[in-house]
């Protein structure tokens, strides 16, 4: 029983030292002086911000991407102990002691790092030579730009972590299943991939590329897997389902995850609230969830109200009105009503009250016990400072020539049927006797004598109407728009009759927390409406640039500049790694087709495991190229040099597999190899010789005169050539 002890117990392992190598290598060009330069460098200013915003549990937006990559850069400063004060107010700011830089960007340089043995390791399982293995990982680590944007507090490098990941991740599943179907090593490579996939998605949307060239690839192996004859249909089924599973449910799930703990963790009220919906800030702690708690929740007659756009756009506004009136004419020669004049305003005010008003009852006060409206009521409003009726006719609006004005022009107690009269219609009603609730009901007013509905137009009135936003009457035969649609979002029950105890208590703070009926789904829904629909300033940047200047590397970005010498750090690639990686693709593009042709002919150039290894390769590497480029070009955005680093990547793969293919199946003699080989090695010295050229732009630790800047450009040294000659 007890012989086993008998004998020494040993472990073997097979350690590939080329992979131990690269990897320290990677790491010590990804770590080596991290903290340098300790200040703020470029989109750290941007990114540092969101992390103060982790560290102190404020809620942000940042339409940018999903909630994943923030959080990953903010476990690096909880990792070191960063309390989220800083003002990131400015490029090139010094941090203070308080502010963990190593650990801020140690996890975009770690990522950075191990892209360079995940590049070997692709080409490996690619079925191509450990020399092509190495010169992938050897150009993926010597990458000028790769260096430099992994080793700042940013996201490029992470991104292209996980996009590396879910590519070995498939390829280690698909070359288990020609062994070892649903094996524990399948189940854990296609797992793998889907959630590499996720995590892609979820550092940014650009990660969504890879996931659907993934997506392609698996589609056509399965349809492959489908025709096989040799399955029986259960186990085509089992194969299928055990696809969708990894790659389509655990990617959604995942996803659902980051926003979920996104949200657990940002539970305060913040700069961003504003953006968001009322029931989405009454479930923050602070903001508006501290002015609302303990507010009624069916709103009755004679509650007093405010009422917020649902729209939200151009900026959130709540429904106003003040005493001045619209202007006798306006300065296009079409007159107005001279009425009071109703806007939309930014702001909180005591202008923004309204009271809901029974149209049978002269009371402004709410009744014992409470008489709710609901769905299909008839009610007034009546301005709470003014007691103007808010009310809409056939006269032209200011702005807006094809709808109707809005106004308040008549005391509630004078009696002047329908022109006053709104009917409440509850947008996402439940039933058509749902009563009308605090933030949580959406609702639309429409005018009982013109069918006109109260809509934001989202124009600025002139100086007149003190800039604020125009409200009109949309006729409801024009459709449906959230711009027609409001909530309350403050609300308390009117006890007093007198105007001059109404003003006092509409002066006074509000005091149902509805935080608790606002799901998860609901909050996440909303917060991903609002991420894709927010646009940040597309305005252009001194450093922007267009897609066809990133491929002949056209153009760079200063990052940082030491403010006492001129030592600086430049997104700037390796001119010869970025202009042969466009001549692989082209070389690779001109090949493919060349084949197809031969092959359409039934002239087989290549035997069909080379064929199969070389279209795989092209779908992976080619493929994720242009997923990752290509889109660039219907984008409007203002665009940088780093948004093709993702796409650089797979052209590095690239370039040795074409290389590779070249050596073996177009060199037909022996010194045709030889000559090729001495040609390839020259090649990879003189990337060498650039990337060591460019390394005081890279760290940053050296000082440069003008004149030797410009000799590092290439494009400026080239012109300095010229000009020579």
């Amino acid at each position: 029983m007890w012989g086993f002890l008998k004998r020494p117990i040993v472990v073997t392992a097979d350690i590939n030292l080329s992979l131990v190598a690269l990897t320290g290598m990677g790491l010590l060009s990804r770590l080596w002086r991290l903290t340098y330069p300790r200040a703020v460098v470029f989109d750290e200013v941007y990114y540092g911000q969101y992390i103060s915003f982790y560290m102190k549990r404020i809620f942000f937006l940042d339409d940018s991407g999903p909630p994943f990559g923030h959080m990953v850069l903010a476990l690096g400063g909880y990792l070191g102990g960063f309390d989220g004060h800083f003002l990131w107010n400015r490029i090139g700011a010094e941090y203070s002691s308080n502010v963990p830089v190593w650990s801020l960007r140690l996890l975009p340089a770690l990522a950075g790092a191990l892209s360079v043995p995940m590049a070997y390791q692709i080409v490996l399982e690619l079925h191509f030579s450990h020399c092509a293995a190495m010169g992938a990982a050897l150009l993926m680590l010597i990458e000028n730009a790769l260096i430099t944007q992994s080793r700042l507090m940013l996201l490029e490098s992470v991104l292209i972590f996980f996009n590396l990941l879910a590519v070995l991740s498939y390829l280690k599943f698909f070359n288990c299943q020609k062994h070892s179907p649903f094996s524990l090593s399948w189940w854990f490579w296609l797992t793998l991939t889907g959630v590499a996939c996720s995590c892609a998605v979820g550092i940014k949307y650009m990660g969504m590329f890879t996931y659907v060239l993934m997506l392609a690839v698996a589609a056509v192996h399965a349809w492959h897997l489908i025709g096989d004859q040799t399955l029986s249909n259960v186990c085509v089924f089992c194969h299928l389902l055990a696809r969708a599973v990894a790659l389509l449910v655990i990617p959604v799930v995942l996803y659902l995850l980051f926003f979920y703990v996104h949200l657990i963790l940002l539970f305060r009220s913040g700069p961003h609230d504003q953006i968001m919906s009322s029931a989405f800030q009454a479930s923050l702690e602070g903001g508006l969830a501290r002015i609302t708690q303990g507010q009624p929740l069916e709103v009755a007659f004679g509650s007093q109200v405010t009422l917020r756009n649902v729209f939200g756009k151009p900026v959130p506004c709540w429904l106003h009105s003040h005493q001045d009136t619209y202007p006798m004419i306006y300065e296009n020669g079409r007159g107005s009503s001279h009425q009071q004049q109703v806007t939309c305003y930014p702001f909180k005010d005591v202008n923004n009250w309204w009271i809901v008003k029974d149209p049978g009852r002269h009371q402004l006060v709410v009744s014992s016990p409470p008489r709710p409206v609901r769905h299909g009521d008839m009610v007034q409003l009546v301005h709470g400072m003014t007691t103007r009726s808010l009310n809409t006719h056939d006269v032209a609006a200011p702005l807006s020539p094809h709808s109707q004005e809005v106004s308040c022009y008549i005391d509630y107690n004078i009696s002047m049927p329908a022109q006053n009269l709104w009917r409440l219609e509850i947008v996402n009603r439940g039933s058509d006797t749902d009563v009308w609730k605090t933030i949580l009901s959406e609702v639309r007013f429409v005018h009982v004598n013109t069918s006109a509905v109260l809509k934001l137009s989202g124009a600025h009135l002139p100086d007149w109407g003190y800039r604020q936003l125009e409200i009109v009457g949309e006729k409801l035969s024009r459709g449906y728009h959230e711009s027609m649609v409001w909530n309350v979002e403050e609300h308390r029950y009117g006890a007093s009759q007198e105007q001059r105890e109404r003003e006092r208590e509409l002066h006074s703070p509000a005091q149902v927390d509805v935080s608790r009926n606002l799901s998860f789904m609901a909050r996440f829904l909303e917060l991903q409406w609002r991420m894709l629909a927010l646009r940040s300033d597309d305005s252009e940047h001194k450093y922007s640039s267009s897609p066809l200047e990133w491929v002949t590397l056209d153009t760079n970005i200063a990052y940082w500049l030491h403010p006492r010498t001129s030592a600086q750090i430049h997104l700037l690639g390796n001119i010869v790694i970025w202009i042969s990686g466009s001549l692989a693709l082209a070389i690779y593009a001109l090949l493919s087709s060349w084949y197809l042709l031969r092959r359409r002919r039934n002239i087989h150039d290549l035997p069909q495991d080379a064929w199969l290894r070389w279209v795989l390769a092209g779908a992976l590497c080619a493929g994720g190229w242009a997923v990752n480029y290509l889109p660039f070009f219907l984008m409007e955005k203002t665009l940088f040099l780093y948004h093709y680093l993702p796409a650089l990547t797979f052209q590095i793969l690239l370039l040795p597999v074409v290389l590779q293919h070249i050596s073996d199946h177009l060199c037909r003699s022996q010194l045709q190899r030889s000559v090729f080989s001495a040609l390839v090695v020259a090649w990879y010295s003189s990337a060498c010789h650039v990337s060591h050229t460019l390394r005081p732009l890279t760290y940053g630790d050296k000082s440069l005169s003008p004149h030797e800047l410009k000799a590092l450009r290439w494009k400026d040294s080239w012109d300095i050539l010229i000009r020579k000659h």
